[in-house]
């Protein structure tokens, strides 16, 4: 039987933070992972002050250079010892009730995951709806017992393979997903750029056609689907936002070498 369901004995939980150039953000996220028996965190190219930031929280450090997004994922994955595995983000901040709930949810639950909800934040400003169809989530799944997930060979929202039962946590994750809206338009373009590599690798880069369709069905699906006019101005940018990422990454595969 997993050992993640088997005995009476306390169930542990690795924190695993994966991250590129993240010294603005680090310190504060690992602070938030200290009830974690373990904290893990996978330094990917890193050129800046990360590594020194991560020392201050772990000794269980790992770098590297990855071209693809899974494979450095399912590297921290690996990495981690305890029963559980909790995924976060540099720009992610857990809150003590969130902590408390993971720790206690662990202990009884069977093999499978815990998706978590979501507030998201741009700058100072919670925005709950509107996000999905490639530009932010609402819930995800964070919380997983060893060998229930795993990351596919992607740059950009590779897939994920997850087995077991599906559960869900009641407090959300703080995400700090962009600080303003020329950060928003800095994450647009650094999300085209990876997902055009994809389509190049993949020989599948489609039509300009069914590419302009898909504008107008996920701005459709973000603004009144996911009720992002609830959010004013900040919904009707997801919503823009969310469409154009898939013509601009067909655009960039098409024009663009690299």
């Amino acid at each position: 039987m997993n050992n993640a369901v088997s005995g009476n004995a306390k169930k542990t939980l690795s924190a695993l933070v994966v991250a590129h150039n993240e010294e603005a953000q680090l310190g504060e996220c690992l602070n938030t992972l200290k009830f974690a028996d373990e904290i893990v965190v996978v330094l990917d190219k890193c050129s800046d002050g990360s590594k020194a930031i991560a020392e201050q929280f772990t000794n269980k450090l790992i770098e590297g250079s990855w071209e693809l997004e899974g494979p450095r994922r399912n590297a921290g994955i690996e990495a981690c010892s305890s029963d559980w595995i909790f995924e976060v983000d540099a720009d992610e901040r857990v809150s003590d009730e969130l902590a408390k709930e993971i720790v206690s949810a662990i202990q009884n639950a069977p093999f499978g995951y815990f998706l978590v909800p979501y507030d998201n934040y741009i700058g100072k400003t919670l925005v709950r709806y509107g996000w999905g169809a490639s530009w932010g989530v609402s819930a995800t799944a964070r919380v997983f017992a060893r060998g229930a997930k795993k990351w596919g060979d992607k740059r950009i929202h590779p897939p994920v393979e997850l087995k077991g039962e599906k559960m869900w946590l009641k407090s959300p994750m703080v995400h700090m997903v962009d600080s303003d809206i020329s950060d928003m338009i800095k994450r647009l373009d650094r999300y085209t750029t990876a997902r055009a590599a994809d389509m190049r690798d993949s020989g599948e880069i489609g039509s300009l056609a069914n590419n302009i369709r898909r504008l107008f069905s996920r701005f459709f699906k973000c603004y009144i689907g996911r009720k992002g006019y609830r959010e004013g101005y900040w919904g009707f940018l997801i919503a823009l936002m969310a469409g154009l990422f898939p013509l601009l990454s067909y655009l960039k595969a098409r024009l663009e070498d690299k």
